[in-house]
């Protein structure tokens, strides 16, 4: 893929990524090279399935030199002054035994409190917590990946023609999520979920992946963050000096933004 072109990196006071997936075919690791060598931040949040380790014990090894560019550049901010912190989730779940140590400067917990410029407070976690798929039945989790699989393996053959024909990236399984009535129930009952566990903590909103769906939006008076993913929708959430929140959608050279409720929150509001 080629580089956007810039003549200074976008400043960012924090930046959340999650659901990257290294070490899985799908991932779109040149795009998040892009997007991690084009911005600065204070602040870096890993929100979880930053490495497929159930991908890597599944499938024959697969970890090219991009993968490892990811991890490097990331380790690099790390070493020169940005704060960053890895909440694993169920991918990276064997390093939630490490909570509340730190690697090459990277910190590991299992959930964390973030305070925004403005003064709200974010609780910070994967979200696999709430999937009841996952939590009861973990065959059934690997069976609806073998699913998701065949859907990315289609989507990379669309998506070569598309390029061919001068087309920007589109993802069919971010399409299906839009489209089909079970997945759009699934999203509304996991967004309720998570609403209810930032009430529960007491705290303005709460940040989290792992639907690969990016959003935010207010659920009753609670904000609710999603960032996405890097497999699907190449997206992003960051926080600007002032403490506003953006999604960025980071493909192709189109780059489009979600701007945070706060700041239009008639609009936006969504009701529990």
């Amino acid at each position: 893929m080629e580089s956007v072109c810039r003549i200074s990196p976008l400043h960012y006071r924090t930046i959340w990524i999650s659901d990257v997936h290294l070490g899985y075919r799908g991932c779109k690791a040149d795009f998040l090279l892009d997007f991690l060598r084009s911005t600065e931040c204070e602040y870096l949040y890993l929100v979880g399935d930053i490495i497929d380790i159930w991908s890597l014990k599944r499938r024959r090894l697969y970890w090219p030199q991009g993968h490892n560019n990811v991890i490097r550049t990331i380790l690099g901010k790390a070493k020169h002054g940005t704060k960053v912190v890895y909440i694993p989730g169920n991918h990276d779940e064997m390093l939630r035994d490490y909570d509340g140590l730190m690697f090459g400067n990277v910190e590991i917990h299992k959930d964390y409190i973030h305070e925004t410029a403005d003064g709200r407070r974010l609780l910070m976690l994967h979200g696999d917590e709430f999937d009841s798929v996952i939590r009861c039945s973990r065959f059934i989790g690997y069976m609806g990946d073998t699913a998701y699989d065949f859907l990315l393996y289609l989507n990379r053959w669309v998506n070569f023609f598309r390029r061919n024909m001068g087309f920007p990236y589109w993802s069919i399984a971010a399409y299906l999520k839009h489209k089909v009535k079970n997945a759009v129930n699934v999203i509304s009952n996991f967004e309720n979920a998570v609403a209810h566990e930032a009430r529960r903590r007491d705290v303005d909103g709460l940040v989290c992946g792992h639907i690969h769906h990016a959003e935010i939006s207010y659920i009753n008076d609670t904000l609710y963050c999603n960032d996405g993913d890097w497999v699907e929708s190449c997206t992003a959430m960051v926080e600007t000096r002032s403490g506003s929140l953006e999604i960025l959608h980071w493909s192709d050279k189109i780059h489009t933004m979600i701007t945070d409720p706060a700041d239009n929150k008639g609009v936006s509001q969504k009701i529990a």
